[in-house]
């Protein structure tokens, strides 16, 4: 009896098992990626957590907290690494102790302002930023390309009164400052002496200046809803819009580190600049969150970077789809796969490299995401499917929701239904609803931009959604690829350029009359290379020196336009919009195109006659542009 019982136990037992098995082999069929879907969701659930205790704090525990605590625990561990020397936790709390005590005192600055920091990277952008934090006053990053006009907008457009200036920045400067002058506005000059009048030395009073810990009075009313950063993102009307960035928006983005894996004993590598949001966001802040080493660099060096990594035991690097690229196309070396590089996190990789990538440098975790900051929605691809930016999951949907619309590229709007509604496509414009736990912060100053960027009946009347400007692809497996950005701007050597802004420098030369400009793709390069088409003015020649000359004078390399096509007429709709979807069809191909059309010549300082050996060339790789 007992022998037959404990068979039937026995025999259930298999027979649950087996059940358990069908099950488990099941769901790996229907849904393979499911457990690394809950893991990531768990993650993004315990963050969530970590950010409401957060908010909870009497005062708000802020990222400048989290990096306090860090000097007290770890003082001596190194927190910056930079062209040969070290700067401990410790180090970067005392500096940035001194520069807050010299802003204070010859800056004026009181809690809520706001100053602009015109810096490349280096050690004192990091200082000058938690020096700021102490004081509780907000930091404008300025790109450091910018010149002329697009300077004093960024500067005034986010309410700033101070305005710190790199050495090597200084001509830059100079052209504007009767301006600035005119505005009470205070500028510094990171160095020690200065014969020009109106700018003010910063490096003596830094280092007369006590390093003696900073009051926490002096940031009291700093609150999740205070502005933190204002970073820079293209903009249709020919200047840089300012997203504001306040202290909860910095949390989330300093998490992303955490959530794919980085703990205390890792080293980041961040070749990209400061002033976007992904190496100050993501990498630095990140860094300090995990209480990590960072090695910056002052610009991405592809001759330097794997050195650099092997010299400093960098585990995780910072990219772009460009660099990544430039380091694959570098002459192959025996020591390729000598490191310790365990992941890179960063945009815009295309599939092709991402394989060569990591074929030729070891199987490196590749975490590629999808952000904006402007946006109030993200992804990442936490999978590693190549091609991929991101993935949808059920988390995601349920609290950012969101959506791909079908967008008329004619009429360079959302396409909209007999009820006026938008159309849901698996391929198309993404939009996300604009909520409590995803709202959209405004352009700073900019109410005609913040309303612009915002889509309303989308698939209710009276609901409003973010226009990203970008088109996606989801396919059935739920991952997220780019497709193309849309309306007044293109990407091109891993920035955001805004059209309106050249069109404005363009028509600004004496024998053009009107201009279009947009973004061309170029095999082998990343992104969208500027093309612009133009009519001149009755009786006038295009003048290449002149126009290359002029051009240089106002736009950063990367803004200039690569190509330029003189047509008799520029095509517009009824309501007086350009055509842009053919000219960007025919990009700049000469087997195409019968217009007179110019080629950016960098080496000899002018626009030259495209010709069929320069289209072959560019078209073929051996002519970089």
């Amino acid at each position: 009896m007992a022998s037959s019982s404990l068979a039937l136990i026995f025999q259930g037992l298999c027979t649950a098992l087996a059940g358990v098995v069908l099950v488990v082999i099941f769901l790996n069929i229907q849904f393979p990626y499911l457990l690394q879907d809950c893991k990531f969701c768990w993650t993004l659930f315990k963050v969530k957590q970590k950010r409401a205790v957060f908010r909870k704090r009497k005062p708000f525990y802020t990222v400048l907290d989290c990096f306090l605590n860090r000097v007290r625990t770890r003082p001596d561990k190194p927190l910056l690494v930079f062209e040969g020397r070290e700067y401990s936790y410790q180090d970067c709390d005392k500096e940035s102790n001194k520069i807050a005590r010299a802003l204070r005192k010859h800056g004026n600055l009181t809690q809520g302002d706001t100053v602009a920091l015109f810096l490349g990277n280096e050690p004192r952008f990091v200082w000058m930023w938690l020096g700021l934090c102490k004081l509780g006053c907000a930091a404008s990053l300025l790109n450091y390309n910018i010149r002329a006009k697009s300077l004093l907008h960024c500067f005034s457009c986010c309410g700033a009164k101070v305005l710190i200036v790199a050495e090597e920045l200084k001509e830059a400067v100079e052209e504007v400052l009767p301006t600035l002058l005119e505005q009470k506005a205070s500028v510094f000059i990171l160095s020690k002496e200065c014969n020009t009048a109106g700018l003010q030395t910063l490096v003596d009073k830094i280092e007369e200046a006590s390093n003696e810990p900073i009051s926490p009075e002096l940031r009291s009313n700093v609150t999740m809803g205070s502005p933190a950063v204002y970073i820079y993102t293209s903009g249709t009307t020919g200047f840089p819009k300012a997203a504001v960035m306040t202290q909860e928006r910095i949390w989330a983005g300093t998490f992303y580190l955490f959530i794919n894996g980085a703990s205390s004993e890792d080293v980041i590598y961040i070749p990209l600049p400061l002033y976007h949001a992904a190496g100050f966001v993501i990498g630095l802040h990140g860094a300090i969150q995990r209480g990590m080493t960072v090695v910056l660099r002052r610009k991405f060096s592809v001759s330097q970077f794997w050195d650099d990594c092997r010299k400093h035991n960098v585990t995780i690097i910072q990219y772009i789809g460009e660099t990544m690229r430039y380091l694959c196309n570098t002459p192959k070396r025996e020591s390729d796969k000598m490191h310790k590089v365990r992941m890179a996190i960063g945009n815009g990789l295309r599939e092709e490299v991402w394989r060569s990538f990591q074929s030729r440098f070891g199987h490196i975790r590749i975490v590629e995401f999808y952000a904006a900051s402007d946006s109030n929605i993200g992804f990442i691809n936490y999978i590693g499917k190549i091609g991929a930016v991101g993935r949808e999951n059920f988390y995601q949907k349920r609290f950012f929701p969101h959506a791909l619309i079908q967008f008329d590229a004619e009429r360079g709007e959302p396409a909209r239904d007999s009820n006026g509604l938008c159309i849901p496509m698996p391929q198309g414009l993404l939009v996300a609803k604009i909520t409590t736990i995803a709202p959209f912060i405004e352009y700073a100053r900019n109410p005609e931009q913040t309303e612009k960027k915002k889509i309303r009946d989308v698939f209710q009347k009276g609901d409003a959604y973010l226009n990203t400007g970008d088109l996606l692809r989801i396919d059935k497996d739920n991952f997220v690829y780019f497709q193309d950005r849309i309306g007044d701007t293109f990407r091109w050597k891993g920035e955001n350029v805004a059209t309106t802004e050249i069109e404005d420098v363009l028509t600004a030369l004496d024998f053009i009359k009107d201009a279009c400009v947009y973004g061309v793709k170029v095999p082998g390069t990343e992104g969208r290379a500027g093309m612009a088409a133009v009519t001149l003015k009755s009786g006038s020649e295009f003048d290449g020196t002149e126009a290359f000359s002029h051009i240089a004078s106002y736009l950063p390399s990367y803004a200039r336009p690569q190509f330029i096509r003189i047509q008799n007429s520029l095509e517009i709709t009824g309501t007086f919009k350009q055509v842009k979807v053919k000219l960007v069809g025919e990009g700049f191909n000469l087997t195409i195109i019968k217009d007179p059309l110019y080629l950016h010549m960098d080496k000899d300082k002018c626009y030259k006659p495209m010709t069929m050996n320069y289209y072959n060339s560019i078209i073929t790789g051996k002519m970089h542009i």
